[in-house]
Order: C-alpha cells, then structure tokens, then sequence
C-alpha cells in the first residue's frame, strides 16, 4: 500500500512539475526534465560524440555545456519536437574524466513536463562511437568545396603556405542553417581535392566568430615567430570588434592573442582584411563599415596597434544593404603597362538581380588611402564580378604562388540561402578564379575572372567534339554526359553572324531546362532558370540574370561547369561571369543550341565529362 500511494504521489508530482522527471541511463545519456523548458542532459557513455537529433524547421535551444559544473560553451541546436531530420555530431572527447552535463533550454512552449518530455529529441539523443558522413544528398555537388555536414557561409582566411592551400569557412556545425558561427578548414595541394580538418576557430566570450583573414608573417613583425600565420577575425556578440590569433603549426590550430580585441569602434564593423604593404613597409587592413557603406583603411606596424588614415565608399558604387568582406590588391592591367588595385566590396542586399552580390571598383592606393577610377563624365561606376545570383562574400588567397591573385566565393544568395532544398549540408563555394584586369573599349578597366588553370584536372573523357555547325531554329542537340550525376563541362565558339539571338538550352526528359541566349545587338548573355527544375523553395529563387558580354563583333567564347546543383559560366576568357544555383530533379540530359532572325555558327564545341 505504501508503495502505491508513493507511486501516486509521484505522478501527481510530475504532472504538477514539482520534481523532475529522470529517465533511466540508456544509449550512454540520463535525461531529467526540471520544467516545461528546461532539461539537463547528463554523459554517462564514454563514447566520442552526443548525437544530438535536428528539426531544421524548429527553433534553436540553447545548450550550456558544463564540465565539472563550470560552464565550458554554449551551443544553439535546433532539436527535434516532432521528427528528427538528421543528427550532428557533438565531440565530448575533450572531456573524458570530467562530469559532462548538457543544461538544456528550449522555445518552445509547454503546458506541462509529460508534454515536454515526449519531444523526438529526448528519444533520440545517445552517445557514439562513429558519426557517419556519407553523403545523403542528391544535390550535393560533386566537385564544388562543401563542408561535411551543417551550414557554411562566407570564405575566411584563405591564404598558401608549402604548397597548401587552406581555406577557412563560416561554418555552423550544429545544424544547417545560420548559427554558431566559427571557422571551419579545409586544406588542398590543388584547389580540387579538399581535405576536412578540425574546426580551426569557435565562438569565445567575445562572441562569434565572423569573417576574416590570414596572412603569413614571414619577417615576425608581429613577434608571434617567423612564418607564424596571424588570423584577424571579427568577434561578434552585442557589437562587432575585431581579434587577433596566432598559429605556429601552419594553420592547424590557432592561439587567441590575451590582448584581444585589438581594434574597436563605436559603430558596427567587421570582417578585417589585411596584408603586408612591400611599398610603405608596414601592415593595411580594410575594414567594412558596414551600415555606413564604407571601407576603412588602416595601418600598423606589428599587427597590434593600428591608426586609421581613410574611408573610401560613402556615396560611391551601390549602396543599397550592408557593405561586407572587403579585399584590396593590385595587378597588371593586360596588354599595357598599367597597374590598378582593384577593391572588392561585397554587399547584401543591393545586387543586380536581388539580394546579395560583390561589387568592386578599380583606382589608385598609396597606403593610406584608396581613390576609385572614374567614367568619362567623372563618376565612379558601378562594376560587378559576377553577373549571377548566387556569388557572395568573394576574397583572395593571401600568398598565392607565382603572383597569382586567387580567389573563391560563397555559391548563395541571402535571400534563400537557409531554404535551398539540402539539409545534411548547405552551401558550396564557388570553383577557384584567378583575377585579371582587361580594357574595355569603353576604357575602362574591368575585374576578370578567369577559371583556375587547376580546373583543367577535372577532365576525363571527351563526350563531344564538333568542330564546327550551322544552327537555325530547328536547332541541334548534343548528348550530355550520363555519368557521375550528369556532371560536365561545355566550351563552344559563338558567331551570331546574322541572327538576332542564339540559345543554348540544357534540358532533362522532365522538360526542366535552364537557357542562356547571346543577344549580339545588346551585347548581353542571359540565363533563364526559372523551370531550371525545383524553384518553388522561395519566390526570389526563379530568376532571369543578365550580363554584358564587352564585345563588339557578335562572337563569344563561353565555358560552362555543370554540376549537380549549380552552373558557372565563364564568358570570354571569363571577361563576363555568371554563377547560378539550380536544382534539377534529375540531371541535364541534352544541350540544344539554336539561332532566331537568321543562321549562326557554333565551332569547337567540346563537352568533357568530369572525373
């Protein structure tokens, strides 16, 4: 009888949320529920990882990780109500001989214990060995630079250093959309073949960790050591401040400077950009005002102390959104004795076709401060590096071999960025670019992106060869490659002759089809992705994109990368650019290329398949 009545009180108890509810230890976790949103979790398993299960749809709980009863992080993890997406990974390593317990607090609203314990999450939570990454994806691109699993943003840090190239990333490893924010890494010896490394960089009592980046300091200017690479990075929380971190092991691991933040303002600013200026011996940063619409310029001689000597930008180029990842270089400008500096400018929103997009400008930079090229009625134009929607946040490899300017992008758009239908992963990055400045015939200097020769490694077998053919209406169709998810890359010569426009079609049998149509009159390239396959995630997704050729004489070049969710088209030695995201549900089986108001010729077409 006793035992009755004191499981009774028990149950009245629970419901009434006067005691917590304490499942047994199973699958190396004790769950205990203490009020409808808060839970602890306790590690009793000695495996390598907590599972925690996601819902991408639901909003994030807050996670304080306690070791020994101290606070170690806090993680934010959208977990699972009512199903559970996937699972990531959460490395408890780092604390084995230590009490681990996960305090956990979740939004959403409960109107009692035994409603909130019966969340997917709790059933779901357990400690493992293994964490597979297998790829569960059909869109995820087979030749583009993806993290593993969870959100990735913006490129960091780049910089080479024997013969590596590293590439750091803002990167969530909790879920897949935006939170969390550190540096992720990855490592290649031929910007094709990219290794995953350990997270290089996480969140501090500082706050987040933004954009930034790395550079080798070969003489020690800084004192951290001969060849130490020192990180720069904005640490976002309440404000934004920029931070300093020091790596003796190549990049591998970095050590946060005591001193941090090295460099504050009053006004919200981010994503610091720095380099050795040969020419006046010392150190430049560019740093985004970002809500001014501006670049700050600063200088230093130890990578510690920094004076501001000029903004550039207020009024100047577009203006729309916030201004974002700045980068300052110099190059030659082809086929003259000329060099420009070239400063790139991201922006979002306020791109050509909606959202966000990277605008640069060229001019004149003497260390301390930058002044643009104007146009013939004296004002500085706008100029744009990619004509696509899904092209942001674009810097360079800092110390990049034999001269070379590199650079890579974040292949979104913040508009539908968190929507596009992937989970286990989002976002790719660009493929590599290295940069040029040619002349237009309207004088101007441009900003060319010309894809890296590395790129050429990615061929296998020559599906299609035709040296040249006639096209009209009717069109002719060539075969793409069926292998490999349908994956390729197209080069073919355009003389529009006497028609008025020529298209390129790719299709599938499920009539999903992206079109590109030279227009020789307007001098213009167009890419139609609206019936590209699934476009239904969001309403600025659909999209028509456009781009100046700077030609004259009705003839093109143009060189396409298919993969299996994005295309990147390179016009003219990659004199115009285009990079959009698309979604078929089943690959590109066909390209038709036909002419309108007369016959044109295509020659040298070639379509390789990709390895």
């Amino acid at each position: 009888m006793k035992q009755t009545i004191k499981s009774a009180l028990a149950a009245v108890a629970l419901v009434l949320g006067t005691v917590p509810a304490v499942f047994g230890a199973s699958d190396g976790v004790r769950i205990e529920h203490l009020g409808l949103n808060n839970t602890l979790v306790r590690v009793t398993g000695n495996g390598k990882y907590v599972m925690l299960p996601v819902e991408d749809s639901k909003d994030d709980a807050r996670i304080n990780v306690l070791s020994d009863g101290r606070l170690d992080r806090t993680i934010n993890v959208r977990l699972a109500q009512s199903k559970v997406d996937f699972y990531v990974p959460f490395d408890i390593t780092p604390y084995k001989g230590h009490e681990l317990v996960l305090n956990v607090v979740t939004p959403q609203g409960r109107s009692s214990i035994r409603e909130a314990q019966d969340d997917a999450c709790w059933k779901n939570i357990t400690v493992a060995d293994t964490f597979s990454v297998a790829n569960t994806e059909k869109h995820r691109p087979a030749y583009h630079h993806t993290p593993q699993w969870g959100w990735m943003n913006d490129p960091n840090g780049m910089f080479w250093k024997d013969g590596v190239w590293h590439l750091y990333y803002q990167y969530n490893p909790y879920g897949s959309k935006w939170q969390n924010l550190s540096w992720g890494h990855s490592t290649s010896t031929d910007l094709i073949n990219w290794e995953h490394q350990p997270v290089a960089l996480e969140p501090d009592g500082l706050g987040m960790i933004f954009s930034g980046s790395c550079v080798v300091d070969s003489a020690n200017t800084a004192g951290f050591g001969k060849d130490a690479v020192l990180a720069m990075y904005t640490s976002a929380d309440v404000s934004q401040v920029q931070s300093l971190a020091t790596s003796t092991d190549g990049g591998r691991t970095f050590t946060r400077f005591p001193g941090n933040p090295t460099l504050t303002l009053s006004s919200e600013a981010r994503d610091p950009n720095m380099f050795w200026n040969d020419k006046t011996g010392e150190w430049n940063l560019v740093l985004a005002h970002a809500l001014d619409h501006e670049m700050l310029i600063f200088t230093s001689p130890d990578m510690k102390t920094w004076t501001l000597q000029s903004a550039f930008g207020k009024g100047e180029g577009a203006q729309d959104g916030v201004w974002e990842c700045p980068d300052l270089f110099e190059l030659p400008v082809s086929g003259t004795d000329e060099k420009k500096w070239v400063l790139i400018c991201n922006i979002n929103p306020g791109g050509p076709f909606g959202g966000s997009a990277a605008q640069y400008f060229t001019g004149e930079f003497d260390g301390k401060t930058f002044k643009a090229d104007t146009d013939a009625s004296g004002k500085i134009p706008t100029k744009w590096m990619d004509y696509g929607k899904d092209h942001y946040a674009t810097v360079s490899w800092s110390g990049a071999p034999d001269g070379r300017r590199v650079v890579i992008g974040w292949m979104s758009n913040w508009q539908y960025a968190a929507e596009v239908p992937t989970r286990q992963f989002r976002s790719a990055n660009t493929l590599p670019r290295d940069m040029e400045l040619f002349k237009g015939h309207d004088g101007q200097v441009y900003l060319a992106s010309v894809p890296s020769p590395e790129l050429l490694a990615l061929r296998d077998r020559l599906a299609v060869s035709v040296r040249g053919a006639a096209v009209n209406t009717k069109g002719k169709s060539f075969a793409l490659p069926a292998g490999n998810g349908g994956v390729c890359e197209i080069s073919l010569d355009i003389n529009a002759m006497k028609a008025d426009s020529v298209e390129l079609q790719l299709s599938n049998h499920q009539g999903e089809k992206v079109i590109v149509t030279y227009n020789p009159a307007a001098h213009t390239v167009a890419f139609d992705r609206r019936e590209s396959g699934n476009v239904g995630f969001s309403q600025n997704f659909p999209a028509v994109t456009v781009s100046p050729t700077f030609e004259t004489g009705g003839r093109i070049n143009l060189r396409m990368f298919i993969d299996r969710s994005s295309i990147e088209l390179f016009g003219d030695g990659g004199r115009f650019v285009m990079t959009n995201l698309v979604f078929p549900d089943n690959p590109y089986t066909h390209m038709t290329v036909r002419s309108f108001g007369g016959k044109a010729k295509v020659s040298d077409l070639k379509i390789y398949s990709i390895k």
